[in-house]
C-alpha cells in the first residue's frame, strides 16, 4: 500500500516482435517508488532521538534496579546516558531508597529531546501539503 509520503511512477513498454507468422506483443511495466528527502530526514531525525530516549529509559531503569557500575554494560550506559542527562541534573530531587533511586534527570531529558525532535521532524515537513 503506498503511503501519503510517497510517489509512485508506472512506467509501460510494449515491444511487438515478429517470429515467422506469428506476431508476438510483450508489455514490460516498471514500478518504482520515491520517498521526500523532507520525509527522510523527520525519519533520522526521529531515529537518533529515540536512540537517545532508549539509552536514557535504560538509565532510568538501572537506577531503580539499583544496577552495579562495576558491570561494563551499566558503566557504558551510564558515560553514553550521562552526556544526555547532565542538562538536567538538580531540576528535581532524586528520590532514593538505599541502592535504587529514580533518575528524575533522565525523565526531564526523555521528555524534552522527545519535544525537541518531534518539533525538528515537524519542521522538516512543515512544507508538506496535507493529503485529504
Amino acid at each position: 500500500m503506498l503511503q501519503d509520503d510517497q510517489q509512485q511512477t508506472t512506467e509501460v513498454r510494449e515491444t511487438n516482435v515478429r517470429d515467422g507468422a506469428t506476431s508476438v506483443q510483450r508489455q514490460t511495466v516498471a514500478t518504482s517508488t520515491t520517498t521526500s528527502s523532507s520525509v527522510v530526514m523527520s525519519r533520522v531525525m526521529w531515529y537518533i532521538a529515540g536512540f537517545i530516549i532508549v539509552l536514557l529509559a535504560l538509565r532510568v531503569l538501572f537506577f531503580l534496579l539499583g544496577a552495579s557500575q562495576s558491570s561494563s554494560f551499566v558503566g557504558f550506559v551510564y558515560a553514553l546516558s550521562g552526556v544526555f542527562s547532565a542538562p538536567f541534573t538538580g531540576i528535581f530531587l532524586t528520590p532514593a531508597d538505599g541502592s535504587h533511586a529514580l533518575d528524575s534527570a533522565s525523565l526531564v531529558a526523555m521528555v524534552v529531546y522527545a519535544l525537541i525532535a518531534w518539533g525538528i521532524a515537524k519542521l522538516f515537513t512543515i512544507s508538506k501539503p496535507v493529503s485529504s
